[in-house]
């Protein structure tokens, strides 16, 4: 089976370069999702599957650039469907679980209609919709509050290497305690997202996080424990950091679909001690 991979050098992107075999890795400088021209070479590549993981995930930026938002995440998922359908590959858009207001207040599954509150999942969503109305044959996997080897291009890293940094140099940390979401490990969505693909279930959106959640506070808290660093921390809340984005207050996912088809993923504290351990992540304190 071949697999084109959008998005190859980015956080997720990396991580299924190495979790599927032999997969095409195409970069921004080989594909420009919003542009269509650009997508005609999967037309010579002709792959069965098409991941895109090409995403403008800068959340407050969103708001004061919605255009930028809506051009790579929704008008770049219309033009990967359009490309998909012709050359009858399968269609994997990768979402968020910010497509969601966060007013539940327990996990959403997959049979929740989403209600963003902000660009940036507005954007995201609107990419689900052409994605499910342009393709042939998709999977919508929703994604949240991801950590892993790369960083976070786009963000200039990820929550869990700032966490490290701020430890490194022993500064004092406030973190939101008001947020619960389900943070997720890349390699974990690789693996399994592979294993999806193989099994080839009904198309659709599937959410794929680690199990379990957390506010960002008991995040940081858990990785200073792993860690043996011992920095004050403090929680706070949404309105102490006055960002210009609204962000959900619990918008953890529940892996209804996936755990219906045999197929788990471990839980938070036990991925992020696997990340850790895996590559030697250590705070000389």
């Amino acid at each position: 089976m071949q697999i084109a991979i959008i998005g190859a050098n980015g956080q997720l992107g990396s991580a299924l370069v190495d979790t599927f075999e032999n997969a095409v890795p195409l970069t921004h400088e080989d594909v420009d999702v919003t542009k269509f021209e650009s997508l005609k070479i999967l037309k010579k590549i002709n792959p069965d599957v098409i991941i895109n993981t090409a995403a403008y995930v800068r959340v407050d930026d969103a708001e004061n650039y919605p255009e930028k938002a809506f051009t790579v995440n929704s008008i770049g998922a219309l033009n990967v469907a359009k490309i998909a359908s012709e050359i009858d590959a399968v269609n994997v858009y990768i979402s968020t679980d910010y497509v969601f207001d966060g007013r539940k207040g327990v996990p959403y599954t997959e049979a929740d209609l989403p209600n963003p509150i902000n660009v940036y999942g507005l954007s995201k969503y609107a990419g689900e919709i052409f994605t499910q109305n342009y393709s042939k044959k998709y999977y919508i996997i929703r994604v949240a509050s991801l950590y892993g080897r790369g960083g976070a291009r786009g963000k200039g890293g990820n929550f869990v290497e700032w966490i490290i940094d701020k430890a490194k140099r022993k500064e004092p940390l406030k973190i939101v305690n008001d947020q619960t979401m389900s943070p997720t490990y890349t390699v974990d969505v690789a693996k399994t997202l592979k294993k999806l693909i193989e099994l080839k279930p009904g198309y659709g959106v599937y959410h794929m996080t680690n199990s379990g959640y957390c506010t960002w506070f008991e995040f940081a808290k858990e990785i200073l424990k792993i860690i043996n660093c011992s920095i004050p921390l403090e929680p706070i809340t949404s309105y102490d950091l006055n960002r210009l984005a609204q962000r959900p207050a619990f918008s953890a996912l529940e892996n209804a679909k996936l755990e219906k088809i045999g197929l788990n993923l471990p839980n938070w504290k036990d991925a992020l001690r696997t990340f850790l351990n895996a590559y030697e992540i250590v705070v000389d304190i």
